[in-house]
């Protein structure tokens, strides 16, 4: 039997237990709506708390200084941290400071000064907060013209800033210098040097801009941009940290989802969900494989070379803490979940996330600084928003406290300068309050209507303007805002609403580039020739393509001149093979691609009756090219002006392939014929860190030499490092 004692002992246990339950912070009670709302009311508290002291202390400067009461520009002259947090008064309901603030900056803001500002910087924080600020505007009572969503003093502005932008990507590649005048455009002595984030990061501004305004030009250079990185992968298929935006040499040859890297990938998820392009989410889905087999480990991501996938640096950076919230935008919660929890581990560890985390040995490495940074918690707002644990809303409450007790000053706000013993520095920068405190505050505003999905919106009629001759009606503030990567929500229902009206002015839209078909459907070598109509054509698991010249006259049976080249990114060393081939008339074993105004893939075009050199891809055939003679192609982006001869090579047929005969058939279903190959067998292509480890070339080990010297990764800019720097701060 059980005595009284043992039944008194277990009552007390249980007693015990359900106390550490309910105050655990992995506890599993759930929170209450009391408890809900006095976190929000702490987080607005905590908000006006730093925006206030911005106003009264530095508002004709970019950043407060949280300790001194005092401000500095940092990123401009143009009152930053007023920008970037006008969208939040909009969303925590004060729409009187919110038109006091959003016409102050009509008034008063400036850019047309003699200051040189980061092309990224200023297109995330005052482009995207301008473009946001315009499409919250209606909400707030804002006076709204009459072709509102599609024209405002807000857009107008923002769209005066992206113009200045623009000249940065007048560049051989198209990808953008990571400075710009505001007067004179592109510093005479800027670098060249540009990371892949600070080339990717585009889409989801410039794409929104050509919707609201109708001006395709702004969507046509980040996709451009986007194009460039496409064309410089390395033969495995990795992106690097920095390269060279004249010639598309790698200096950074780091691949990861960190620094440098990390908004590329988010803008290719987002920019697809915004603008509804499905080849921007089919090229994330193959970096995301890309991810998966060379990057992960033990639900961490490492650093990798580019060139073998090798690993080079165990660090987790705290700019990576935003990967969670991408993966449960994509549905893999799974990952996602798993993931956060290492980083929750870190936060735990420090009461904050280091800027650099040894995952070897558990402990922060060299930087150990927090600046207040939203990435981790915006981790944790995508994932409560797709499961409702409210375990997650413990960790809220969590990163709450920990910023209250520890950056807290008279005068808002500091950087965490230590997470070993929490001492400050005198620094607030403009994405706690455009980024941190509005994530916090969305994870417990469960009714906000940032967190509609759908189930309200608004009929508005466009009245008439300069661009729509008659009235037309349509439905805006539907839910579903996408967030740029300084977390401005853009309205998709709005930039589909005037997008329809645009006509004719946006069919560089319909006919997408597809990113996906134009460069990764197609590996680095080129090794190509075009088919007679007897042969066999094999098409590879990733089917390579060839830049052709193709010179037709009207007497003249059809012939080619094929240039094929291979590109090797780890040395810089390129080989181009020529072989000329006679065809007869009838052969349609022909893939053109056309690249004048727009581009159109895979049709079978007439050959025009005028002399003409166009580029053209053809499939890879069975057979071994031969090379006869060796031409230098001058108008090659891959070649140097300086490049004085170049080696010949000859095609080794890949083992994977399925034979069909060239006809018409084959033309008008090489899409399909492509995709089915793609999708067979596409894992045994990469092996993954587990396979690796058992030959020991990716493992980590404690006593392996990494590097450890990340400068190598800071993505620079005249006179300062912008944030995707790994230093998250700013050097003179």
């Amino acid at each position: 039997m059980i005595t009284s004692n043992r039944i008194h002992l277990l009552i007390i246990g249980l007693f015990a237990f359900l106390h550490l339950l309910k105050h655990s912070q992995n506890r599993l009670i759930p929170f209450s709506k009391n408890e809900r709302i006095a976190y929000k009311e702490k987080v607005l508290a905590m908000f006006y708390e730093a925006y206030n002291s911005y106003v009264d202390n530095a508002i004709e400067y970019d950043e407060l200084m949280p300790i001194s009461c005092s401000g500095m520009n940092t990123w401009g002259t143009f009152s930053l941290s007023l920008i970037d947090a006008l969208d939040m008064l909009a969303i925590v309901d004060n729409h009187t400071e919110f038109r006091r603030i959003a016409q102050h900056v009509i008034d008063t803001a400036d850019f047309e000064t003699n200051t040189n500002v980061s092309v990224f910087e200023t297109n995330i924080r005052v482009v995207g907060g301008l473009l946001s600020a315009h499409l919250l505007s209606r909400r707030t009572e804002f006076q709204i013209e009459d072709g509102w969503p599609c024209s405002g003093p807000l857009l107008r502005l923002a769209e005066k800033v992206a113009r200045k932008l623009i000249p940065a990507f007048n560049t051989s590649t198209g990808m953008p210098y990571g400075t710009i005048n505001f007067l004179y455009g592109v510093p005479e002595n800027e670098t060249p040097i540009t990371c892949t984030a600070g080339v990717g990061t585009f889409i989801v501004e410039f794409g929104t801009l050509s919707r609201l305004t109708g001006d395709p030009i702004f969507e046509e250079t980040a996709l451009n941009a986007l194009e460039a990185l496409q064309r410089h992968r390395s033969k495995i298929g990795l992106l690097g940290n920095h390269i060279n935006v004249q010639d598309g040499k790698w200096t950074a040859t780091d691949a990861g989802i960190g620094a440098g890297v990390d908004s590329y990938f988010e803008y290719l998820v987002k920019g697809s969900m915004l603008l509804q392009m499905p080849s921007l989410m089919e090229v994330f889905n193959y970096d995301y494989d890309l991810i998966k087999n060379y990057l992960r480990k033990n639900d961490w991501f490492i650093w990798v070379s580019m060139a073998t996938g090798s690993a080079t640096m165990p660090i987790f950076q705290s700019l990576e803490a935003f990967f969670p919230g991408l993966l449960t935008l994509m549905g893999d919660l799974d990952q996602a979940k798993k993931s956060l929890y290492n980083y929750h581990q870190v936060w735990k560890q420090y009461g904050f996330v280091p800027e650099f985390y040894d995952i070897v040995h558990g402990k922060h490495h060299k930087r150990e600084g927090y600046p207040l940074r939203p990435e981790f918690i915006e981790s944790v707002y995508y994932l409560y928003r797709a499961t409702k644990d409210d375990h997650l809303l413990t960790i809220g409450a969590d990163v709450i406290n920990s910023i209250y007790y520890s950056a807290r000053t008279d005068c808002g706000y500091a950087t965490i300068k230590s997470v070993s013993d929490h001492t400050i520095e005198d620094r607030m920068e403009s994405f706690f309050l455009a980024e941190t405190l509005k994530y916090l505050f969305l994870l417990f505003d469960e009714d906000n209507f940032i967190n509609e999905m759908g189930s309200f919106g608004t009929m508005i009629e466009l009245k008439n303007n300069q661009n729509f001759k008659s009235k037309h009606s349509c439905v805006v503030e539907s839910g579903g805002y996408v967030f740029n990567t300084e977390a401005h929500p853009i309205d998709i229902s709005s930039l589909t609403c005037c997008n329809r009206f645009y006509g004719r002015e946006l069919d560089f839209f319909e006919d997408e580039v597809d990113l996906y078909d134009l460069y990764i459907r197609k590996p680095i070598t080129r090794n190509e020739k075009l088919l007679h109509s007897s042969d066999t054509i094999s098409i590879e698991k990733y089917v390579e393509y060839v830049d052709v010249v193709q010179t037709t006259t009207p007497t003249s049976t059809s012939s080619s001149i094929i240039t094929t080249s291979q590109e090797n990114h780890s040395d810089g060393q390129i080989l181009l093979a020529t072989k000329t081939e006679h065809q007869d008339e009838n052969s349609q074993a022909k893939l053109e691609a056309s690249f004048s105004q727009k581009i159109s893939w895979y049709t079978n075009e007439p050959e025009s009756t005028n002399s003409i050199q166009t580029p053209i891809f053809v499939l890879k055939t069975e057979n071994e090219t031969h090379c006869s003679q060796t031409i230098i192609n001058n108008n090659s982006p891959f070649i140097s002006n300086d490049e004085q001869s170049i080696r010949v090579h000859s095609t080794i047929p890949s083992k994977s392939s399925i034979e069909i005969k060239p006809n018409s058939i084959m033309i008008n279903t090489s899409t399909m014929v492509i995709q089915t190959i793609i999708n067979e067998n596409d894992s045994d292509d990469h092996h993954t860190f587990e396979s690796d480890n058992k030959n020991n070339e990716q493992t980590i080990h404690h006593d392996h030499h990494y590097y450890d010297d990340y400068e190598i990764l800071k993505c620079p800019s005249q006179s300062f490092f912008i944030r995707l720097s790994l230093y998250g701060q700013m050097f003179e």
